[in-house]
């Protein structure tokens, strides 16, 4: 008898009765139990997570920055509750620290009293130092340890958006501030412009000072040259008509004392009075030039000093009266036109007493005309004198008077002369070290523009390189600057639920487990071909192919449910039924062996190879994350090939690990099936052992 026919006439067996029959659904519909809840259960728990109770305790007081009211912990609240994270009960410490311990809530979140004050710090002035908020949660693992893990990526995410809102407002300060200089420098730039603007002037003006005290200076040493001068001739003429004076009162004295004697004393001394009289003829020469050099240069002397008092008293109305910005040179510049105008007004004095005086002048002139005249005649009749003697007397006491007159005279002009000799010294001295002054401030106020030019234009500078953000740059900027960095995440192959991402574990854990159930009720070796010594081969697929049939079953119910029922989407559906029948083909092949080989133990070991396939498969966590023996054990397990072509199946990617799984998972059939047909060579040979197992289950 074929192979199909004896798995049909196993497979008939279930239809004798309805304990068979029930039995036979309930092997169809093992793996969908297995298999489904377990999806079902795990389907899609993260968009559930508004069903766990959680507890909010909300202790901040609020704080003040910058005149506005901050309340970080009303925002957070608000945002949570908006939130599809987690069912929220508003609660104190207290209740919330009991409801945690009690298992009433599985976490709690906390925000401190001092959470916005510590926001606000960011925004201190002076010594604040700024510190950073802290979010408080509490969880307990005897409640659920995987809400923990949960909680802790929820958790910060929300510390991430607090922390980025509060950037947000720290950082808008920081802008509003660069605008806050930018504007500030503008206005020092414009005035910098302006302080340049009148140091330019006052410079063109130091300038024009320093030019100006240049010319008065040289005024003032020609006034004070010519008054020298002067003063030299005056003093000649004091001394010269002082001495004329002295000689004509003795002459005068001799001749009114002696004037009875004077005749026989003439006789006797005739060349001695002509030598005299010449003497004094010669004298009032000298005195007369020196008279005319003097009157000729004072007017010269009044008009120079008239002349620098004026460019003095000229340039301090233009620098320091009418200027809009006062000179820094005006005192020095005040004093120097002040010394200008008292040497005018002693040369004025000067002139006046010349002019007051040319009378008397003239007269002394005169008279020195005269005495020279009459000197000269004198020695000219000397030899004659003692008939003039009479003549002469009189003659003299005349010249004595305006001898005096004259010594007089000459001594107030020396006197005057003096003065404004030293006037005119102290104005040179101070016209020259005005004009020094004046030359050192050209010189700082050319400096001074220098440095005034480059000023403004650092400012300027300045207010180029200075940030002026609008509303609009602000919030762009604090936006990436509160939150710079950004994960640009990207799935390849998403799967969009939970199920999805576990369903190429669970699926094959249910064939497995309906494979293994199936031997339960079928024999692995068909008695009845082991009976009649039908060849190895031939009994191993007698046992295969009933189980093998269920199991396409089995696929068929499983995936029917999962697509339609809980809304499994598979990327290439055909090729993923196709090759789970060949991974219940192969689990089958699989069970088979163990079972037909080892007996009841083969049961047990069907059950441990499971656990190992499980726990080494990479179904939830990548295998690089268990121990190393189940790293070693990964590639010698067909389940570990299974899951990995699965998930290309169902959530897509390059197929490669799909054919490798089927060559695997043939290889695996093939030699399961080879290993049933010598399991079955043996079996037909009736040893005690299997008369008599020493474990039957």
């Amino acid at each position: 008898m074929r192979s199909p026919k004896l798995a049909a006439l196993e497979l008939r067996r279930f239809g004798r009765g309805k304990l068979p029959r029930a039995a036979l659904v309930a092997l169809l519909l093992l793996p969908l139990l297995y298999g489904a809840l377990y999806l079902w259960s795990f389907w899609d728990p993260y968009g559930r997570l508004d069903k766990i109770p959680v507890a909010l305790v909300n202790d901040d007081k609020g704080a003040t920055a910058a005149g506005k009211k901050i309340t970080a912990g009303d925002d957070i609240t608000e945002g949570l509750y908006d939130s599809d994270t987690f069912q929220w009960h508003e609660v104190s410490a207290d209740q919330a620290e009991q409801g945690v311990e009690d298992g009433r809530y599985y976490l709690s979140l906390t925000l401190p009293e001092n959470l916005s004050a510590r926001i606000a710090s960011s925004a201190g002035k002076g010594g604040d130092a700024p510190e950073t908020g802290a979010l408080q949660v509490r969880t307990n693992d005897a409640n659920n340890y995987i809400v923990g893990q949960i909680s802790r990526t929820v958790f910060a995410e929300v510390r991430s958006a607090a922390s980025t809102n509060a950037s947000r407002s720290f950082l808008d300060k920081i802008f509003i501030s660069f605008s806050d200089i930018h504007d500030a420098t503008q206005k020092a730039a414009s005035g910098a412009d302006d302080l340049k603007s009148g140091i330019g002037r006052a410079k063109k003006g130091s300038k024009d000072l320093a030019d100006g005290l240049k010319d008065a200076k040289k005024g003032s040493g020609d006034l004070a040259s010519g008054l020298k001068k002067l003063d030299k001739g005056a003093g000649d003429l004091e001394t010269g008509s002082r001495q004329v004076a002295d000689g004509t009162q003795a002459l005068a004295d001799k001749v009114d004392g002696a004037a009875d004697q004077v005749l026989p004393f003439l006789k006797g001394n005739k060349k001695q009075i002509g030598d005299a009289a010449r003497l004094v003829a010669d004298s009032a020469k000298g005195v007369r030039q020196n008279l005319d050099d003097l009157v000729t240069l004072a007017p010269a002397a009044r008009k120079g000093a008239h002349a620098a008092s004026d460019i003095l008293a000229a340039v301090y109305e233009r620098r320091c009266e009418k200027a809009p910005l006062e000179d820094p040179a005006c005192p020095d510049l005040k004093k120097a036109r002040t010394a200008a105008a008292n040497v005018a007004t002693v040369s004025d004095d000067l002139n006046t007493l010349i002019k007051d005086e040319h009378g008397n002048l003239d007269l002394m002139d005169s008279h020195l005309k005269t005495l020279q005249t009459q000197s000269q005649a004198l020695a000219e009749r000397a030899p004659t004198l003692d008939k003039d003697v009479e003549n002469a007397v009189a003659q003299i006491d005349k010249l004595n008077k305006g001898a005096g007159q004259v010594a007089t005279g000459a001594e107030k002009l020396h006197t005057g002369l003096g003065t404004a000799k030293t006037g005119s010294t102290e104005l040179d001295a101070g016209v020259g070290t005005l004009k020094t002054g004046a030359n050192d401030l050209s010189g700082g106020m050319f400096q001074l523009a220098d440095g005034s030019g480059k000023l403004a234009g650092g400012l300027h500078d300045g207010v180029r390189k200075i940030p002026d953000y609008d509303k609009k740059d602000r919030d762009q900027r604090t936006e990436v600057m509160a939150d710079p960095v950004r994960l640009a995440s990207q799935s390849l192959h998403k799967a969009p639920n939970y199920g999805t991402g576990f369903a190429p574990y669970f699926i094959p854990l249910s064939l497995w487990v309906g494979a293994m159930v199936a031997y339960m009720l079928i024999q692995p070796l068909n008695r009845r071909a082991l009976a009649v010594g039908a060849s190895s081969w031939r009994v191993a697929l007698a046992g295969w192919l009933p189980v093998a049939a269920l199991g396409l079953l089995q696929v068929a119910a499983l995936m029917s449910v999962l697509h339609w029922g809980l809304g499994l989407r598979m990327l290439h559906a055909v090729g993923t039924v196709g090759f789970l029948c060949l991974v219940t083909a192969c689990f089958a092949a699989l069970v088979q062996w163990l079972n037909a080989r080892f007996g009841a133990a083969g049961r047990i070991l069907v059950l441990a190879l499971l656990m190992l396939q499980l726990t080494s498969a990479g179904g939830t966590y990548p295998v690089q994350t268990s121990p190393g023996f189940f790293n070693a054990i990964h590639p010698y397990l067909p389940m570990s090939y299974v899951v990995e072509a699965l998930r290309r199946l169902i959530s897509g990617g390059g197929l490669g690990p799909v054919w490798q799984a089927c060559a695997v998972l043939a290889a695996f059939t093939v030699g399961a099936l080879a290993l049933t047909a010598l399991t079955a060579r043996r079996k037909q040979v009736w040893t005690l052992d299997r008369l008599h197992p020493e474990l039957s289950l």
